[in-house]
């Protein structure tokens, strides 16, 4: 008797999964490039917004324990218009965090001979937009270079 029901059911489970592979397999329709196109709606764009430090970032170059010269920074992070308010309250938190890299790159000698290199500056700006990302929970989207000088002591 259940041989007798075995030989009616191996072979309907086969049919039944080939059916199953065969639908897994076969390859979805293409869409018909005369039909019209879906419109997406249009995703928001947040206005950027600007934080300026209000004084300068200054930075000694020390060398064999003598400062031969300071660099002189103003810099400016971007960020979302609504988010400006909360980075002026942070702006104690994101000096240390930037001035402790700054202070990085200067004593690995990023800003040894031309430190106005394409190359040498995007290094700096990386390494600042990290540096202030970890000290805030506030998006920021880049840390900019406004003005950059070296004095000679």
């Amino acid at each position: 008797m259940i041989k007798k029901i075995a030989l009616l059911i191996v072979p309907l489970l086969a049919m039944l999964g080939g059916a199953f592979a065969g639908d897994m397999l076969r390859p979805r329709p293409e869409p018909d490039p005369m039909a019209e196109p879906v419109a997406k709606a249009p995703e928001p764009v947040a206005e950027p917004g600007w934080f300026t430090f209000p004084t300068q970032f200054f930075v000694p170059l020390v060398r064999q324990g003598d400062m031969s010269a300071i660099m002189i920074l103003t810099l400016v992070i971007e960020t979302d218009a609504t988010e400006v308010a909360a980075l002026e309250q942070q702006e104690h938190r994101l000096r240390d965090a930037l001035l402790r890299q700054l202070m990085i790159h200067a004593n690995t000698g990023g800003f040894d001979g031309n430190y106005t290199l394409d190359r040498n500056l995007e290094t700096l700006r990386e390494g600042l937009l990290k540096a202030a990302q970890s000290a805030t929970q506030t998006p920021i989207r880049a840390v900019l270079i406004q003005d950059l000088a070296r004095q000679s002591t």
